[in-house]
């Protein structure tokens, strides 16, 4: 082994072209590692490349990693002199061995900012990185800060095309086309890492902080990509049941969800919905409750909101009732785990706070009919918990109760509504307060895991003294 000044950083500087080498033979690297090694046995270079794995040999890092510290410190003490590619080199080599090295990623900014860099070349690094340290704080900053200047690219370019509309229309929409690939292809990049970052390291704060960051950005308003994250992630929690972190990432799906579908647009004035909470009408036009036709049949206009507030309504209702299905398999079938019950308590007051925030805008529905959630009794035949078609056999034309329907004073749709009969919509049972003291009693009377008892009264006494109150 070198021992001497000249002989050590001989090793080295080889060491840092090996790595380098390594990834111009194989730039299909998908993971690195350290290969515990105490001491070199064989004259043979200490980086490994079996198929898409890197490992370095444990002996050599104690050289490898105080050299290219001290080359990187030096070259911004402006102490010493490296090009570009030397750069490129020796940021790479410590970034895989200490991504928590600020000085080396902000070197790495310059460089991508004056173009000796691409940023999937530095997100690519990033993934490497993260595949030996998942928790890396730096890392996930500066991969924000590269995807930053990726949409800052994508802007530049969409503002310049705004102002040359006279040029070749064809190639501005081969151009889009272009950028929107790019971006669904980072997107789906992103969550890749996140979900393996997730995988290597339990409860991984700054991976799912990342994931919530890249859909604020980079998906903004897109619900299929809100509801395709909600549906992959339902596999994904089912293995990782103690993960707080992968639960609270499901609760903001669960709410943004809910908030692009209660969207209105903001140009028009606001009135009563039963389900969005206001609906829009253009400015000086009629109350949508009102009637249009002397024989009492809602105008065209009301009843296309009516439709879209029905809609908007079961998608809210069924993602709730999802949720909550799920949390009930989850709980029984691994009983014992406080992150499920902290995740149902969640849920349930995410639903019982939409359903207020939307008692005042619809209270003046004028077909609708009402029940109340927390009511043991609605005046309604009791229903199965797949689904509740409103009222006793509330579709196909058949008997309807006569009494209101309610949501903790949010309106449901009059099923006497002919349009609303020839749908035959089945609405999923909302969660109420009955049914989830219903549940819990059923936990307790099959229940033989201390932990799950202990749960258990806790989240009745959270019914109780939060949402048996507030009813």
């Amino acid at each position: 082994m070198a021992e001497s000044e000249e002989e050590v950083d001989v090793l080295v500087q080889r060491v840092v072209k090996d790595i380098a080498n390594a990834f111009k033979k194989n730039p299909s690297i998908d993971e690195i590692g350290v290969i515990p090694c105490p001491e070199a046995r064989y004259n043979r270079s200490p980086i490994v490349l079996v198929e898409n794995k890197l490992g370095v040999e444990s002996w050599c890092v104690k050289f490898l990693l105080p050299y290219v510290h001290n080359k990187l410190l030096l070259y911004r003490q402006r102490k010493h002199w490296l090009d570009r590619e030397a750069l490129v080199d020796i940021t790479c080599t410590l970034l895989l061995l200490n991504p928590d090295f600020t000085t080396a990623w902000n070197v790495r900014k310059e460089l991508l900012q004056c173009g000796v860099l691409n940023p999937e070349k530095d997100l690519y690094l990033g993934k490497l990185a993260l595949t030996k340290f998942p928790k890396s704080p730096e890392t996930w900053i500066h991969r924000r800060w590269v995807l930053q200047q990726v949409l800052n690219q994508v802007s530049t370019l969409d503002h310049n095309k705004n102002q040359q509309q006279a040029e070749a229309v064809q190639a501005d929409a081969e151009r889009n086309e272009q950028l929107s690939d790019r971006l669904a292809r980072t997107l789906r990049q992103e969550m890749k890492v996140c979900s393996d970052a997730a995988g290597r390291y339990p409860s991984n704060y700054n991976a799912w902080s990342h994931r919530i960051w890249v859909l604020q950005h980079m998906a903004r308003g897109n619900v299929k990509v809100l509801h395709d994250e909600l549906s992959s992630m339902r596999v994904w929690v089912s293995m990782h049941v103690s993960d707080h972190s992968g639960f609270h990432y499901r609760q903001f799906l669960l709410k943004e969800l809910i908030a692009e579908i209660c969207k209105r647009p903001a140009h028009t004035s606001t009135s009563c919905s039963p389900q969005r909470g206001c609906s829009t009408v253009p400015e000086g036009s009629p109350c949508p409750h009102s009637r249009s036709h002397s024989n009492g049949e809602p105008s065209g206009q009301e009843a296309g909101g009516e439709e879209d507030s029905h809609a908007d309504f079961t998608t809210v209702l069924q993602l709730f009732h999802q949720e909550m299905d799920l949390c009930s398999d989850l709980i029984q079938s691994f009983p014992g785990h406080e992150t499920l019950w902290s995740h149902r308590r969640h849920v349930f007051y995410l639903w019982d706070q939409w359903v207020r925030e939307h008692q005042h805008s619809c209270s003046r529905g004028s077909d609708c009919k009402l029940i109340h959630l927390t009511d043991p009794d609605p005046g309604v035949p009791e229903i199965s918990s797949q689904s509740c078609a409103g009222q006793g056999h509330g579709v196909n034309g058949q008997k309807h109760a006569s009494e209101p329907m309610e949501v903790d004073g949010l309106f449901l749709p009059d099923p006497h509504n002919s349009k609303r009969l020839k749908r035959g919509v089945l609405l999923p049972c909302p969660p109420t307060l009955p049914t989830e003291l219903s549940f819990v009693s059923s936990v307790l009377g099959g229940c033989c895991n201390t932990e799950q008892r202990h749960f258990a009264l806790a989240y009745r006494k959270w019914l109780d003294t939060v949402i048996g109150l507030q009813s």
